[in-house]
């Protein structure tokens, strides 16, 4: 059995899924063009978070405790990095510092949205952009390693 549609009604399916795929295109790329600055979040957090928790390890009567917790930190964080797309690396800036006076350790993490946009295209639908970044995704930790 055959259905015909009337004439007026022809080419509205076609309309209908314009309007939609539109929609749903935008939903998806939204998503996807998120997924790496979350998941780069997530890292930075948890590089900087296991960076202050290793150096808590050191001996503080250690001869440089402060440089030695320095090299650890930024060790620690490198290592963490690795997994980092090569596109990103160069843009990357993990540091850690060691504040002698109050005797904090601060490891941080930053990278600039610029580097993500020169991997990851930007989608304008008129006053709104997809992935909409701050300008520096960073990540920082802080433990004050001795007692007073």
């Amino acid at each position: 059995m055959k259905t015909r549609l009337p004439k007026k009604q022809k080419g509205a399916a076609a309309i209908e899924f314009a309007l939609v795929f539109v929609i749903f295109f935008t939903v998806l790329y939204g998503v996807l063009s998120y997924s790496l600055p979350l998941l780069l979040m997530q890292s930075f957090n948890n590089a900087t978070a296991e960076a202050v928790r290793r150096s808590m390890a050191v001996d503080p009567a250690a001869a440089n405790y402060g440089s030695v917790v320095e090299t650890l930190a930024k060790s620690v964080l490198s290592e963490k990095l690795t997994w980092v797309p090569a596109a990103l690396k160069d843009s990357l800036a993990p540091a850690a510092s060691y504040n002698d006076a109050t005797k904090i350790l601060t490891a941080s993490v930053s990278l600039p949205a610029e580097a993500l946009n020169s991997i990851m295209p930007v989608l304008k639908l008129g006053s709104i952009t997809v992935p909409d970044l701050p300008a520096k995704l960073m990540a920082q930790s802080s433990v004050k390693l001795v007692n007073p």
